[in-house]
């Protein structure tokens, strides 16, 4: 930790976002939703939904609100508590994009340049990508500083994005001889159920833009389809093994093992002490009876939420009211900082 972020002396507080971009899933709850519920205890948390992060890359704009209100539904139904956690869009709170364009005239081209995220969503054509892509993780910087957040919770693919924000914070402080305003960011590493894969690959992470849905258990899927899932998901003819080193070069029993163990709060070691020297056709059905018994009251409530719009949208504006209170006072004082007019 740098002296800098030493001398930062204001409150902790948790920021984390997630894309309205398809359905939220299995992964996305036992990798990140289920400690965002733990965090909401422990800390003053701020969770957005990054709508102006998703049109980096092409979106149905008939479509964008109502899959803003799904993910909302989805995070309520996971059991994030508007009244503890501020729950808000992105777009509804302007010091995202203004703190953003600061920071863009803070960050260095050969620091976003060497992001690998977007080279890996480029693909090829990098050059017909949109410089909002290229951007991204300046924005991402822009998120957390706009509330100057000092933990984040991470996974794998996010901690070089997080410390550009280290880095944007660092420069800003010192180019500007403001000594601990912004502070460095922290990485809260997630738990066990950070890294859920495929259904169907189990090298591969768990995800939303899988062309196929088998690969994934969404949260919005009923009791039957969820069974029909992993009756379907990959494994081996191998039995499972008793100890945790027999899962070694075997991903797909590796992962089956894995979402079990976290749905019932137990180690691996744990669950192979029960269902070592099993085959998966006594495996998998008890893995789909578990997956049904925890997912099926967040998926009740889920559908819940989305048949009434107008709550969500009350919700989802209380939180933005929060929100900027606390942001709009240290948008102000950046603008100080910066020297712009009337400020």
């Amino acid at each position: 930790m740098s002296d800098d972020s030493k001398s930062y002396d204001g409150p902790e507080r948790v920021f984390s976002g997630m894309q309205p971009s398809g359905d939220l899933h299995l992964g996305n709850y036992l990798g990140a939703l289920i400690n965002w519920v733990r965090l909401q205890d422990e800390h003053e948390c701020v969770y957005c939904i990054v709508d102006m992060h998703a049109i980096t890359v092409p979106q149905d704009p008939k479509k964008l609100a109502s899959q803003t209100r799904e993910i909302a539904s989805a995070w309520l139904a996971a059991g994030i508590d508007p009244e503890r956690a501020m729950v808000y869009a992105q777009s509804s709170v302007p010091a995202h994009a203004q703190l953003a364009w600061i920071f863009n005239c803070v960050a260095r081209m050969g620091w976003v340049e060497r992001m690998t995220q977007f080279k890996d969503k480029a693909g090829k054509d990098s050059e017909r990508a949109s410089v909002g892509l290229f951007t991204y993780p300046v924005l991402q910087a822009a998120d957390i500083l706009a509330f100057k957040g000092t933990h984040v919770p991470v996974g794998e693919d996010q901690k070089q994005h997080l410390e550009l924000s280290r880095d944007i914070a660092e420069k800003f402080n010192r180019d500007f001889d403001a000594p601990g305003f912004f502070p460095q960011p922290e990485p809260l590493i997630q738990g066990p159920g950070a890294r859920i894969m495929s259904l169907k690959d189990g090298t591969k992470k768990m995800s939303k833009s899988d062309p196929s849905d088998l690969s994934r258990i969404n949260l919005i899927d009923d009791a039957d389809t969820i069974a029909k899932k992993i009756k379907k998901a990959k494994s081996d003819s191998d039995a499972l093994p008793s100890e945790t080193e027999g899962l070694e070069g075997r991903p797909e029993a590796a992962n089956l093992v894995g979402i079990y163990a976290v749905l019932a709060g137990q180690t691996t070691a744990q669950v192979l002490s029960e269902f070592g020297g099993d085959g998966f056709g006594r495996f998998k059905p008890a893995l789909a009876e578990l997956a049904v018994e925890k997912l099926s009251p967040i998926t009740s409530a889920m559908r819940d939420y989305m048949a009434d719009p107008a709550q969500v949208d009350r919700i989802l504006e209380q939180g933005a009211a929060r929100a900027r209170d606390i942001s709009e006072p240290i948008l102000a004082e950046v603008r100080r900082i910066v020297g712009f007019w009337g400020s």
